[in-house]
């Protein structure tokens, strides 16, 4: 009778242990769904959307497509921002008088970011305004911005250049990453120096 007590006991307290099995709570959002209709999905992602943290369970595609999308334009900057420097030179300056990005950042008069934020503010305001008034900067019928007219009327042919902007956005994000991993280690990426 002790004997099974003793493994009654005994098994009641490896229980505690074992592995419980967990039902996957689906997000009442559950936008992935979505993700299977929009550009971008091609072969550098293996033909099938790249969301390895299921992400798109929790945020709108829109919202997401466009925080990439904006991103990766200022990733495309700051990109023509790291090289220009070391290939073309600085700019006549008393403040700014390295070619280092980063030591350049910590150079620049705090004015110039004040300045530089409130610029950004205005930007943001116009181009949520622009939205408002039925604009897109994501490539629609009518363009906020298109002052050389590239936007094409076909289809077929906004489409490709939509996916040109996200693979060049994706590659500059890539790239500025990079380029931050080398500075902070030497060698990490085969990132030429550019001096």
């Amino acid at each position: 009778m002790k004997t099974i007590a003793a493994l009654t006991v005994l098994a009641g307290s490896a229980a505690a242990f074992a592995p419980a099995s967990v039902s996957r709570v689906e997000s009442p959002l559950s936008y992935a769904a979505e993700l299977d209709s929009m550009t971008g999905v091609s072969a550098e992602t293996g033909n099938k959307v790249f969301d390895p943290l299921g992400l798109s369970d929790y945020v709108p595609t829109d919202w997401a497509r466009r925080a990439e999308l904006s991103n990766g334009r200022s990733a495309m900057l700051a990109t023509v921002g790291w090289i220009w420097p070391k290939v073309f030179g600085t700019f006549d300056s008393q403040d700014v008088t390295t070619t280092d990005p980063i030591d350049a950042i910590l150079q620049a008069d705090p004015q110039w970011w004040a300045q530089w934020i409130v610029i950004c503010g205005v930007f943001e305001t116009w181009k949520y305004k622009q939205e408002l008034d039925g604009k897109s900067f994501l490539g629609g019928e009518s363009p906020a911005v298109d002052y050389l007219k590239l936007w094409p009327e076909d289809a077929a042919a906004q489409e490709e250049m939509k996916l040109k902007e996200l693979k060049n956005a994706r590659l500059a994000m890539i790239g500025i990453a990079g380029f931050a991993a080398n500075h902070f280690l030497p060698g990490a990426c085969p990132v030429p120096d550019f001096a």
